[in-house]
């Protein structure tokens, strides 16, 4: 089959397409013909090297945690699920014609499977960021680096529970935000002040790592209200850094559920084929992401 690797750490040029041996589904998994693969900064800040926590990588390593597909193999003690059936869900090395997946769940009906491949990890992070940082319908919440793909979740499934949503993002994006049911401003100069005209932020979350934790930190209060998911350096601060997935399958269910409710849509801003997989990692890097980024195999 052909794959997605890299034998060192370092830029989008270390990633090669190459031919591979198939993995198989072991005990508690499955695999699936991988139809589409998601884009996550996690992806690439692996590929670098960084020290996140998890993910311990030997290389050669593949790239990629979630993906949508068919399912082709069932392994043992699997239930509930058949081969053919259409399942979004994480696992690993993804970039790839077919992946081995550990957390699942059937697309729901009328998504993509470039749609469906762009939730998993974004709504397990949404979901695990909104319960530790701690706020509560009623409150308010900033969102720094609002327009991407956890962004794009984080707004929709705030709003839902009654969280008042505050985001930051390029001026390009300030309608899509306002669409999700934000109140948008820009993240250029005078920033701050223009989030303290629209309400008191109860606790905030850095999506995207550009330096804002101690404007986050001033405007909550509280250290123990802001949490980030992109800046290593937070703790510096007394800022709890989040940004290595957990428990999926939970996490799944709920996608689908808000799914299936029309509460919740994360667009795909562009699609490439695992041979531009160096271009999509560029490009995720770049930032200024409006939804997702996709393989499609």
């Amino acid at each position: 089959m052909k794959k997605v690797s890299f034998a060192e750490f370092g830029g989008p040029d270390v990633l090669q397409l190459i031919d591979a041996e198939e993995p198989h589904a072991g005990p508690g998994r499955i695999r699936i013909a991988v139809r589409a693969a998601g884009v996550n900064p996690v992806d690439w800040r692996i590929r670098e090297g960084q020290v996140l926590g998890a993910h311990p990588i030997e290389l050669p390593s593949g790239v990629g945690l979630d993906a949508s597909g068919v399912v082709d193999e069932v392994g043992e003690g699997v239930e509930g699920v058949e081969v053919g059936d259409r399942v979004f869900g994480e696992g690993s090395s993804t970039y790839a014609e077919f992946a081995v997946l550990s957390a699942w769940a059937r697309m729901p009906e009328g998504l993509t499977f470039e749609e469906a491949a762009g939730y998993p990890s974004v709504v397990e992070t949404a979901l695990r960021v909104i319960r530790a940082v701690g706020v509560q319908s009623g409150q308010t919440l900033l969102v720094s680096g609002a327009s991407g793909g956890v962004g794009s979740a984080v707004l929709q499934i705030a709003r839902e529970r009654g969280i008042t949503v505050i985001g930051t993002a390029g001026a390009a994006n300030q309608d899509y935000l306002r669409s999700l049911g934000a109140l948008a401003t820009t993240y250029d100069e005078g920033w701050v002040e223009r989030v303290r005209e629209l309400g008191h932020v109860d606790a905030a979350l850095d999506l995207a790592g550009s330096g804002v934790i101690r404007e986050l930190v001033e405007l909550t209060g509280d250290a123990q209200k802001v949490i980030s998911i992109a800046d290593l350096d937070a703790p510096e601060c007394g800022v709890r850094f989040s940004g290595v997935a957990g428990s999926v399958p939970e996490a799944l269910a709920e996608a689908v559920g808000l799914i299936s409710r029309g509460k919740l849509r994360i667009p795909v801003e562009k699609s490439y084929t695992l041979a531009e997989a160096a271009a999509a990692h560029i490009d995720s890097q770049a930032g200024h992401t409006r939804g997702r980024r996709v393989l499609v195999v």
